[in-house]
């Protein structure tokens, strides 16, 4: 662990664990999800029979748990160092979904799941450290400052169109409307996330940060970011390929992520050159390997099955022909 502060080794701990039931839950909500789908309307159809399915009840507990430590961890580390470990989810639904939903991960998709990572760890060792703030007010100093309320407001239009324009239209056929939604909505999450996690973090050691008005404005726009995320990840978990979302998701979220927090707290003000294009360079790893998860994801789906022969007409490679009796 080098150099890193505990708070830094307690937050990587955290999010670590946070990716192992973010990755689990995917593929138990699908099971959910695909049960409710036989016996009722599909969520990708605007049916909300999964709700009376346990299996998708155990896939949110999953979720919730893994949410908790990711929350947690963005409390302690910042989030240019816990977003981008996310990729263990990625690695663990995909495996996940090979063995027990049959999603076939192509060895191409495997390619590209590694570029995901090598991408990721890049960013890791040459991110920046986030500013350090001790109270929910600095927060919402950096959050009302001009750069990020621009960001904050193009991310609002660019949801808004894709849900009343885009949804309706294109949907059901591209995983990036679904994902958008759930990455574009999720940079702003997670700076809520740090505002709140910093919030809880100080009152528990004594100073009440909830005497302030911008703690629960923070946690109101918590709760409608992470609801209008989970409605469409469903639908996205509903439509497509598992082991196809779970790494898209991934770069995504993890790049508007990063970029909003650069924003926010002004990273990029103490790097130099070599810093940022090795940060860029990552990026472009993990961008080549989401466009070959793309590519190749419907190699990835199980062959049709052959008949199985009869033991009468089953002959061993090397035996002859027989020829048919007169």
């Amino acid at each position: 662990m080098g150099g890193m502060s505990s708070d830094n080794v307690h937050g990587l701990v955290l999010a670590l664990s946070s990716s192992v039931f973010i990755g689990s839950s995917f593929i138990i909500k699908k099971k959910g999800l695909m049960k409710a789908g036989a016996t009722g309307t599909r969520a990708g159809s605007g049916g909300y029979s999964y709700l009376k399915e346990p299996w998708w009840w155990a896939g949110m507990v999953s979720m919730i748990i893994g949410e908790v430590a990711n929350f947690a961890a963005y409390a302690y580390a910042p989030a240019i160092l816990v977003t981008p470990l996310g990729a263990l989810s990625m690695i663990i639904s995909a495996v996940l979904a090979h063995y027990f939903l049959d999603e076939r991960l192509h060895i191409f998709g495997v390619v590209g799941c590694a570029l995901c990572l090598v991408g990721s760890t890049t960013i890791v060792l040459h991110a920046p450290q986030e500013t350090q703030v001790s109270s929910v007010k600095e927060v919402w100093f950096f959050a009302t400052e001009p750069g990020f309320l621009v960001y904050a407001l193009i991310v609002l239009v660019f949801v808004g169109i894709l849900i009343y324009r885009y949804v309706p239209l294109y949907g059901g056929t591209h995983l990036i409307i679904y994902v958008g939604i759930c990455s574009l909505m999720g940079s702003l999450t997670v700076m809520c996330v740090k505002a709140v996690g910093i919030a809880m973090k100080l009152s528990f050691s004594g100073s009440n940060q909830f005497v302030y008005f911008q703690t629960w404005f923070f946690t109101v726009l918590l709760i409608v970011f992470v609801l209008m995320q989970l409605n469409y990840l469903n639908k996205a978990l509903d439509t497509f390929n598992t082991a196809v979302i779970s790494p898209v998701y991934y770069v995504m979220f993890t790049s508007l992520t990063i970029l909003a927090s650069m924003i926010m707290f002004k990273n990029w003000d103490h790097q130099n050159a070599s810093q940022i294009v090795t940060e860029l360079g990552g990026f472009v790893t993990i961008f080549s390997g989401t466009f070959l998860l793309h590519k190749t994801k419907d190699m990835g789906t199980p062959a049709m099955e052959l008949p199985k022969l009869s033991n009468a007409t089953t002959r061993s490679p090397n035996q002859s022909p027989r020829r048919p009796e007169p």
